[in-house]
Formats: C-alpha cells, sequence, structure tokens
C-alpha cells in the first residue's frame, strides 16, 4: 500500500542493521541501503532522546550533497538510558557483562531516533519504550554474552535473541523499537511525507 503511494520516490536506509533492513522489507517497502562512514561523537552534555536525535541527523550528513529530488533517506539510532547514564555498545565481553548486570532487576529506557531527509526538508521523530529485566543470574549473562556476542547492539543487549525471552519481564511502549525502529512511525511518516 505504502509503497504504491510512495511509487515516484526511492527510500534510502542508512543503515548496516540486519534488524532494520528486516523490517522494511516486512513493511513492504522498496528501498535501497547506501552506507557512508561517520564518525558518532555528540556533545557530552546531551541526555536521553538528545542523544539518539542528534546521532540520528549526524548519519544524515555525508549524503546531502548527493540527495536527489524524490529521495527519502532515513537514518537512525538507538540508545539505552539508564540511571542518568547512556549504555552504548559493549567493546568487549566483560563490558557487556557488566553492562547487563548493570540492567538486571531494573527498568531502563530504549530510544530510536529516526531522521527523515529529503533536499527540501530534515526532521527527526523518537519513540521511548520502558523495558525492564528480572534479576538476571551471572551464569545467564556470561552463557548469553559467549553465544551470543552482543557487541553491535545498545545496551549488549536483543530483546528479540535468547536474553530477552527469558529475561524480560515487562514492556512499556514499542516492541519494535527495541529491537532498533519504531516501525509504525515510520510508516505513518512516511504517509505523511508522501501525501503532502
Amino acid at each position: 500500500m505504502l509503497q504504491n503511494i510512495l511509487a515516484e520516490h526511492t527510500i534510502i536506509l542508512a543503515s548496516s542493521s540486519p534488524r532494520r533492513k528486516k523490517f522494511f522489507e516486512e513493511m513492504e517497502l522498496n528501498f535501497e541501503i547506501r552506507l557512508k562512514p561517520v564518525e558518532e561523537i555528540y556533545p557530552v552534555t546531551l541526555k536521553g532522546a538528545e542523544i539518539s536525535n542528534y546521532l540520528a541527523a549526524l548519519k544524515a550528513t555525508p549524503f546531502k550533497e548527493d540527495l536527489q529530488p524524490k529521495e527519502i533517506l532515513i537514518t537512525s539510532d538507538t540508545v539505552v538510558w539508564h540511571n542518568n547514564l547512556s549504555v552504548a555498545k559493549a567493546a568487549s565481553a566483560p563490558e557487556a557483562q557488566e553492562m547487563l548486570k548493570s540492567l538486571s532487576g531494573d527498568w531502563h529506557e530504549v530510544i530510536t531516533s529516526v531522521c527523515f531527509t529529503t533536499t527540501e526538508t530534515q526532521f527527526t521523530k523518537h519513540k521511548i519504550t520502558q523495558v525492564k529485566f528480572k534479576a538476571l543470574t551471572d551464569s545467564e549473562i556470561k552463557h548469553y554474552v559467549a553465544k551470543y556476542e552482543p557487541f553491535d547492539k545498545a545496551g549488549a543487549y536483543g530483546i528479540q535473541e535468547w536474553i530477552g525471552l527469558i529475561g524480560i519481564e515487562e514492556i512499556k511502549g514499542s516492541y519494535t523499537n527495541v529491537v532498533g525502529l519504531p516501525t509504525q512511525l515510520v510508516y505513518e511518516t512516511l504517509m505523511r511525507m508522501a501525501n503532502s
């Protein structure tokens, strides 16, 4: 349905995430993937959604000069926010274990920002989902990190993986947002852009 409305447009997903690619396919969108490197550094004064909003827009910067009319560039960033701190991607197994220990038995926020860029406009939207882990045991944490190596994920976990199946007690908000893309937000925004 949406792909018919957007038939004259080219949707560009600027992400190497297999999860985001799969969501775009499942939403039945015609799209292409384009990748350009960007150094993901943000001002230390930013908090929560300010971080993901900033980085989502930053990721669009290298594409701006090449963007053509009727192209819609989509960039995004996900932040795990806990105890007034950003829980970023882990660089090692011990770091991933420490991150999961910090989230264990508590609520945290998963914030995904999506930036929509065309030759005429740019704006960013975000969703916040609250997630609660049960009290994870050391053996559960070590098993997950060793087997799944979640080093490409904010907060060092994927809700769709084993740790999410056995460890998440409650979720308030969008599930797909925690996986890495608030699909309903993306769909509704593209619909509005197509009809404007």
